[in-house]
């Protein structure tokens, strides 16, 4: 009796907060999730929520996977997180501590979140340097040859990643850029192991970076923050002594979007 009344109560779920479910359990999962799964969390028929899933896929909300069966947010819901993340009280105090963070390194610092295809600039604050790298908001860069990118592929599940890296053509950007398999594989390992990444001019000739993931309540990263500088004035081991500044800036970073 306890079962049917559980199953009673979620088939009342009104008809014009099931696709809001289903979305907000794709946001949760934080991996590709299959209709049946979805049915299994929300109690919902399956052709209910095949239905809902093709209309969500339609409208850019949900996209599906490479897999074919299993769906993750699509263009349209990564922009709403992402102008979420950017209202206006929030993107003040974010810029602040990034502010800070760039006063205390000397170099120019991003914000960045995963997308389709590459790592996307959310927000970025200058360096007062006139020699600096120009990455405007909006640019997206690489997954395999960037800090931010590495620092993204390092935290995915080995299922996921290994899935990911079956598609991902790792293209050289310069003679630096990692491009054999086997080699990343070891540098995320190692990028796992310590807590931050690394480019070593691997995106950019004459530039170095560091990055350090910032986690939700869940410990899934959901961006990274970044400093990059030219190698005329920071080589990598230079700039790695500046990872705990970074890493302090993202736990404030994370304070906040738990507040």
């Amino acid at each position: 009796m306890a079962d049917a009344s559980a199953s009673d109560t979620k088939e009342q779920i009104p008809t014009n907060l099931r696709l809001l479910l289903i979305l907000e359990e794709v946001a949760r999962a934080g991996v590709p999730v299959s209709p049946g799964a979805l049915a299994e969390a929300l109690g919902l028929p399956k052709p209910t929520i095949h239905r809902l899933l093709t209309t969500a896929e339609e409208e850019g909300f949900l996209q599906r996977h490479i897999d074919g069966r299993s769906y993750g947010p699509g263009r349209r819901l990564r922009k709403l997180a992402g102008n979420t993340l950017s209202s206006q009280r929030l993107r003040t105090e974010r810029l602040l501590i990034m502010q800070a963070l760039a006063s205390e390194v000397g170099e120019t610092c991003n914000l960045a979140a995963p997308g389709r295809y590459g790592m996307v600039y959310l927000d970025r604050v200058e360096t007062h340097w006139p020699l600096r790298i120009q990455l405007p908001v909006g640019t997206q860069v690489p997954f395999h040859c960037t800090a931010s990118g590495k620092m993204y592929l390092s935290s995915l599940r080995m299922d996921k990643l290994k899935r990911l890296m079956s598609w991902l053509e790792l293209e050289p950007s310069t003679t630096k850029s990692i491009t054999d398999l086997d080699r990343l594989m070891e540098e995320l390992s190692i990028t796992r192991s310590r807590g931050f990444s690394t480019d070593n001019e691997e995106f950019m000739e004459d530039m170095v970076a560091v990055a350090a993931p910032i986690r939700d309540t869940e410990g899934r990263l959901l961006t990274t923050l970044s400093i990059h500088a030219p190698r005329q004035r920071y080589d990598l081991k230079s700039l790695i002594k500046m990872v705990p500044q970074v890493q302090a800036a993202t736990a404030r970073l994370e304070t906040l979007g738990r507040d």
